[in-house]
């Protein structure tokens, strides 16, 4: 366990997502627990048949392909640290997978959610002034993710100094993309207008972040999480998240004709492989295409 202690802080000073050292950590204490001896004496052969052991109780290739990857970082830290002497996962084969695109809203479900998002912004209005504030808060960081495709970390950590809005010109700066990378967005009308109207009755509260609470405190990403689930649920859709209007946003940028290489740009994807999904038949296309069988 002190072995996975200076893993998991070498992780850290690298930069690494607390979502990615979470799950380095879980899966290699897993691992661990399965291999019921110290990790500084793993070898390949451990990693072969813990492989073997995850397929033959049903892992998902997925799940396999996750946790090899963890063993896999795990194995080169230690041989830089002179713990092993070579990586005993670095021969060890990947599961294949057949890719299927990643979920998002079509036109109709789209159209939808945005309006239960609107006339749920007019009803609070109306009703319940107080809780109206954080409707339009909530209503503006999902319209930004859903014409801007950024990940839910991303807008809950915008600052004030990140959005640019002028006559000319609208856009914002991702400080805080994956990987440390920066890039900059541009905001086209619909999220400008709620942003600008957003900003005109922002609390202000001396917080340099741009979406904050009641008390002026930073908008957590579990906040967002649950404003998106929450538009869904009165729009009558289901397992909808941030993430899927990032995937949404992507979509619809592809479908309108917009290059790989542009749309990369804009989610901050490191690879075009990852871009290549959202060309990829989705569930409900392959469910169409069955459904559209004739004897």
């Amino acid at each position: 366990m002190q072995l996975l202690q200076q893993f998991q802080d070498y992780l850290t000073q690298q930069d690494r997502s607390p979502a990615t050292v979470r799950g380095y950590i879980t899966d290699l204490n897993v691992f661990a627990r399965w291999l019921e001896r110290d990790l500084a004496t793993l070898g390949p052969v451990d990693v072969r048949e813990y492989r073997s052991a995850l397929l033959k109780n049903g892992a998902a290739a997925q799940t396999v392909n996750r946790k090899l990857a963890a063993i896999a970082a795990f194995g080169s830290w230690a041989v830089q640290v002179g713990v092993l002497s070579a990586n005993p996962a670095i021969h060890i084969r990947s599961v294949e997978t057949v890719p299927l695109a990643p979920k998002w809203l079509d036109k109709k479900q789209r159209s939808a959610f945005t309006l239960a998002m609107r006339d749920d912004l007019q009803k609070a209005k109306l009703r319940y002034p107080r809780l109206w504030l954080l409707r339009l808060r909530d209503a503006a960081v999902i319209t930004l993710l859903l014409h801007t495709g950024l990940r839910v970390s991303e807008a809950a950590n915008l600052r004030l100094a990140d959005l640019l809005l002028s006559e000319r010109k609208a856009a914002l700066t991702v400080r805080a993309g994956k990987g440390g990378k920066q890039r900059q967005v541009p905001i086209n009308s619909e999220a400008r207008r709620l942003l600008e109207e957003w900003l005109s009755v922002r609390p202000e509260v001396g917080s340099e972040m741009l979406f904050i609470g009641q008390r002026g405190e930073p908008m957590q990403v579990r906040s967002v999480q649950l404003g998106v689930a929450r538009v869904a649920d009165l729009a009558g859709l289901q397992e909808v998240t941030p993430h899927t209007l990032r995937h949404t946003f992507a979509k619809s940028l592809l479908d309108n004709g917009v290059s790989l290489e542009k749309v990369a740009a804009l989610l901050g994807h490191e690879s075009l492989d990852t871009t290549r999904l959202y060309v990829t038949p989705g569930e409900k296309d392959l469910q169409e295409a069955v459904a559209g069988l004739v004897e």
